[in-house]
């Protein structure tokens, strides 16, 4: 709830102060009530409204500016701090955006310090590829401890497939299947 939250208020600062959509009260109130992922317990209309505010440009840059700032800077600073490349930074970002930033067992830097225990960072002289798969394996560990990200094809058919083939810089062509479905970057 917590960035669902942000998304509303920056869209609600961006507006002058003025009621950003019918989202806000109900995603404030929900998110005061408990620190939870999922949306039940709010307006009944709140998936609606949140698809008609999606085609919203502000509310797009809104949720596009907290992506950035919560996640997307934080994956690539630890990934570099970590000495990894493209790959690494891809990796990251997709566990922070999934799992949450914090500590705790499940969230980023508890699946970190999980692969900190069986495998070095290159910043620390180990090997890039020795360490992501730590990383993949401990992720995957709480993936399928958690049902509603139980379905591992990310890890296991994209990125674990672009580490086999040691593209760490993730040139293309890139090939993968995730959720039964095929992808492929040509260029």
């Amino acid at each position: 709830m917590g960035d669902m939250l942000d998304v509303v208020e920056a869209l609600h600062r961006a507006a002058g102060g003025q009621p950003a959509c019918r989202l806000s009260a109900s995603v404030e109130k929900r998110s005061r009530e408990e620190e939870s992922s999922a949306h039940t317990g709010l307006d009944p209309d709140f998936v609606s409204a949140w698809k008609q505010a999606a085609n919203d440009p502000a509310f797009r840059a809104a949720h596009d500016n907290i992506l950035t700032e919560q996640y997307l800077e934080p994956a690539v600073k630890q990934a570099k701090e970590d000495g990894l490349n493209t790959l690494g930074q891809f990796i990251y970002y997709d566990a922070l955006v999934m799992h949450g930033p914090g500590n705790q067992r499940e969230a980023f830097g508890g699946i970190r310090a999980a692969a900190r225990a069986v495998a070095k960072t290159p910043a620390q002289g180990g090997g890039e590829k020795a360490w992501l798969n730590a990383f993949l394996d401990a992720r995957v560990k709480i993936m399928r401890e958690e049902k509603a990200h139980e379905e591992t094809s990310r890890v296991e058919l994209e990125q674990r497939r672009f580490l086999k083939e040691d593209n760490y810089s993730l040139s293309p062509p890139l090939r993968w299947r995730t959720n039964d479905e095929d992808f492929v970057i040509e260029r």
